[in-house]
């Protein structure tokens, strides 16, 4: 803050208070007109955002303006100009790191060097070519080896002519074994003042990639105003970065491109791992990262497998940075399914039912080993054995989830179930209910008989005196509907080894006071013949025997809506969809192209983690597949939501609220829709955070693209989004809903959704899974027993002992302690972590000084979203966040501290 005080002459915690500090149309804050809506020529200058020491040196270089003449110039034919070049070091490094660091250090001082050059924005008329300057060696690399510091400041100087013109690009050759991080580059010495290079990347030694790596200055240029200097490095580094589509990657590369998923099985295991493969015409799916291993020995396409500890390939600058991977590397996920799994399974019984809720509640208490009785000896075969010293009174406790933290047998209650599906972890699933009986959009001459077995006697008790049809008209009924999702697969999953599952359909009715509750469930399984009991409604419980059939059932309802949350709301429509955008961005769209910039935070860590999903998550006998009820079904179901459902124009919050019947348009609100349902705090809560995000977005795009011409003839821009939908995107390019963009309101459309996609909607849908899902009988991941009959084997076992029967259907203990672990793991917040309103290099991320300060409005904006989020959560008339035991809803407020919060907005898709 105190460099944003020196740069604009006010704090952001000043500016905040004042007026004209927000920017939008529609909103419900009080402010004034954005800044920046035509786009203008303005020189600003920067301070540094490296150091504290280094602010001082800028500000004087900026103060006097004063370049060294070189001694026999005395005409100022020459100057010198100093580059401060910030290195980040490792904080951990193996054996062969820092044998290869103390060769760098003696190599450095005979000539092995890290090498610069400055490159102007203009044409040398004597060589047709950008002027250039020396090439320069970083000093003192040799002597600052040692230093412990987390980032480390080295300076050269370069010798320039007085016509050299403006430093739009520096280049750097690294000579040394190792690798290193370049941060940020700053110039000083010109008489605009100091030019700044944020960087952020790896520069990989170039025995192992020759060529010099390309940075270019902070100045943002669309591809028309390319200062002809830069031009021809412009296209070479995007060729760089596209490759040539041939051989394996190397973990080094710095290549982005597409590929199918033809990596989640593993054929080679034998016919139990065999997978299809995604994308395509036969099964259609996003692309993914394409990394060009060899393929399997048994399927040649099938690409081979890369399996824990070794890595994925993944662009080097899209890995996972230090702190980040520590958060990763040593959260419960690699402790329980890496080493602590395996020996477990070998030691007890995979069928270790849960015999209680007291099983449930120990793991909380004591802990998962000690509850098993795995005997203190048997810890210290474990390959962690300080962690198994330290927890020897009951391996790993976990923390109490939300959910059960203030009121423990809130789960239990039916309207905690109904506010779970407008507030909980999966709130985009919920329609307003416009048919009765609701119908289904599957073939009855593929699937049988797809007709509902609702009938109105079942649910009028409980319309408080309407008729159904009163109710649909004074939209009183919502329904969660995963009928037409599972159906097509339930011979297939029921016929797995503990797996059973229903199509479910649930109805609710919104009360008087403006909560709903649940009024019938509607389970079905495929027709088997003309007498088969296929369908069934179960309705609230009116005696012993329908409670129980009743938890049954919202159990049934939960697994379903847990497999559609995680398959397809969250790895599908946030994780996957999103991917091609970011390859795209990285091989069409220069860093020096203002919306790189603009979406560069949004895209940070997600490469990584998709590559780890495939690597553990998704892929054949991962996590999801153990863990869920579909089983080795779970990428189909993806796959058919992607072909059936995935609309990318309905991927924004209105149209979707328009789509799902729980918001009209109406130009009188704020932000020109009407909730159906007023106390829905999704989106209560989002439509503020949209409206933030389209405000910046707009000040942004108007301020460099006033035209539709402008926006048409971008090469760039055009050739990213239409990679992104013809090559990301192949199986679904021919689609008439894909937007076009042909206008800045266009832009402005298609970047808020992505941005939208990229922060809010996945924190949503993410960030919640532990506080809600922790504690398995609130949310089952899987189902093991349908619910029996009267008549049926289990019936009787079912009536004599129904605690039994249910625990029996919830996942085992083994498999909920898995499952616990991964989504602990996935709520977690590292401490890295950037938040929507922040970015790094704040100040100087853009040489644009207007879009500092817009970005600066933005920020400001974000953080009276939290206060509003933060008032509404005290307000006791909107019950549904509000109330004696219930959790709050702060999934969609910005900020969070590490861990596990149950709020906070990150910028990307980073877990």
């Amino acid at each position: 803050m105190a460099l944003s005080r020196e740069i604009m002459g006010i704090s952001l915690t000043d500016r905040s208070s004042l007026p004209g500090c927000g920017f939008g149309r529609k909103n419900p804050f009080p402010t004034t007109t954005p800044v920046g809506s035509r786009r203008k020529k303005v020189v600003r200058i920067a301070v540094a955002a490296v150091s504290e020491d280094l602010v001082k040196s800028a500000s004087v270089s900026a103060s006097s303006s004063a370049a060294f003449v070189v001694p026999g110039s005395s005409d100022g034919s020459k100057f010198k100009v100093r580059v401060v070049v910030t290195v980040r070091q490792k904080k951990k490094e193996d054996l062969k790191e820092r044998i290869a660091k103390q060769v760098d250090a003696m190599a450095d001082m005979i000539g092995r060097n890290v090498v610069l050059q400055l490159v102007s924005t203009e044409i040398d008329p004597k060589t047709k070519g950008p002027k250039k300057s020396n090439e320069a060696v970083l000093r003192d690399w040799s002597k600052k080896t040692k230093l412990k510091a987390e980032r480390v400041h080295y300076t050269t100087e370069f010798t320039v002519g007085a016509d050299f013109g403006i430093p739009g690009a520096i280049t750097v050759v690294n000579k040394h074994q190792n690798e290193f991080f370049l941060e940020t580059m700053m110039v000083e010495g010109f008489a605009s003042g100091p030019v700044h290079f944020p960087c952020n990347s790896w520069v990989q030694a170039s025995k192992d990639h020759p060529g010099k790596r390309i940075f270019f200055s902070n100045k943002p240029y669309l591809p028309s105003e390319t200062p002809a200097g830069l031009k021809a490095m412009r296209e070479e580094e995007l060729r760089n970065q596209r490759g040539d589509g041939k051989g394996v990657r190397k973990l080094s590369d710095r290549i982005y491109d597409f590929d199918v998923y033809n990596d989640l099985g593993n054929p080679d295991r034998g016919i139990d791992f065999v997978r299809p493969t995604l994308g395509g015409p036969e099964i259609p799916y996003p692309r993914r990262c394409r990394t060009g291993r060899a393929p399997m020995d048994t399927d040649i396409n099938a690409e081979s497998r890369v399996e824990k500890p070794l890595p994925i390939y993944v662009p080097r600058d899209e890995q996972f940075e230090e702190i980040k991977q520590d958060t990763f590397s040593f959260g419960r996920l690699k402790a329980v399914l890496h080493n602590l799994l395996p020996f477990m399974k070998a030691s007890i019984s995979n069928n270790h039912d849960i015999k209680a809720f007291s099983d449930i509640d120990a793991l909380y208490k004591e802990g998962l080993l000690l509850k098993l009785e795995l005997k203190d000896e048997l810890l210290q075969k474990l390959p962690f054995p300080n962690l198994a010293r330290e927890s020897s009174q009951g391996l790993l406790t976990y923390d109490t989830p939300m959910i059960v933290s203030k009121d423990k047998f809130a789960w239990l209650r039916d309207d905690e179930f109904a506010r779970q599906a407008i507030a909980g972890v999966n709130p985009v699933c919920i329609e307003r209910l416009t048919v009765f009986p609701p119908e289904s959009k599957l073939d009855p001459e593929i699937y049988g008989d797809v007709s509902s077995a609702l009938k109105e006697e079942q649910i009028i008790g409980h319309l408080h005196g309407m008729t159904v049809q009163q109710a649909i008209d004074e939209n009183k009924l919502f329904i969660v509907d995963h009928h037409d999702t599972y159906l097509p697969f339930l011979d297939r999953i029921n016929a797995l080894d503990g797996r059973k599952s229903y199509a479910t359909r649930t109805i609710y009715f919104l009360t008087p006071h403006g909560t709903l509750k649940p009024i019938a469930i509607e389970l079905s399984l495929p027709p088997q013949g003309p007498s088969s009991r296929s369908k069934r409604v179960v309705t609230p419980a009116i005696d012993a025997t329908t409670n129980w059939m009743w938890q049954l059932a919202k159990a049934h309802v939960h697994a379903n809506d847990a497999g559609v949350h995680q398959l397809v709301n969250h790895w599908l429509r946030t994780h996957a969809c999103l991917e091609p955008f970011i390859l795209a961005a990285h091989r069409q769209l220069s860093t020096m192209h203002p919306l790189y910039k603009l979406l560069d935070p949004h895209m940070r860590y997600t490469l990584e983690i998709n590559v780890l999903a495939r690597q553990n998550l998704i892929n054949a006998d991962g996590v999801i597949e153990a863990c869920f009820t579909p089983d080795r079904y779970c990428m189909e179901i993806s796959a058919a939501a992607y072909k059936n459902f995935w609309r990318f124009d309905k991927e924004d919050l209105h149209s979707d609220l328009i789509r799902r019947g729980m918001a009209v348009p109406d130009p009188t609100q704020p932000h020109g829709l009407k909730l159906v349902l007023e106390d829905y705090p999704y989106a209560m809560d989002g439509l503020l955070v949209w409206s933030a995000i389209e405000n910046w977005v707009r000040t942004y795009v108007g301020y460099y693209y006033p035209s539709s011409i402008v926006v048409s003839n971008d090469r760039e821009l055009q050739a990213w989004y239409g990679e992104s939908v013809n090559v990301g995107h192949a199986d679904l390019r021919h689609a008439e809903w894909w937007p076009q963009l042909a206008t800045p309101e266009d832009l402005v459309s298609i970047l808020t959704r992505l941005i939208w996609l990229a922060s809010a909607q996945h924190a949503a849908l993410n960030f919640g899974q532990y506080p809600y899902a922790g504690f398995v009988p609130n949310r089952p991941p899987l189902m093991r027993r349908l619910i029996p009959h009267e008549g049926d084997p289990d019936h009787d076992n079912f009536v004599a002992d129904p605690q039994k029967y249910y625990l029996c259907a919830l996942p085992s203990l083994l498999q909920a302690t898995k499952f616990m672990a991964v989504v602990d793991n996935l709520s977690t917040h590292s401490p890295d972590e950037e938040y929507l309103g922040e970015r790094q290099q704040s100040s100087t991320w853009t040489a644009d000084g207007d879009m500092v300060e817009a970005f600066f409005e933005f920020s400001a904006e974000v953080r009276r979203v939290e206060k509003e989020i933060e008032r509404r959560n005290t307000d006791p008339k909107l019950r549904n966040r509000c109330g004696a035991g219930v959790i709050p809803y702060e999934l969609l407020a910005p900020s969070s501290e590490p861990g596990v919060t149950c709020r906070g907005v990150p910028n990307s898709v980073s877990i």
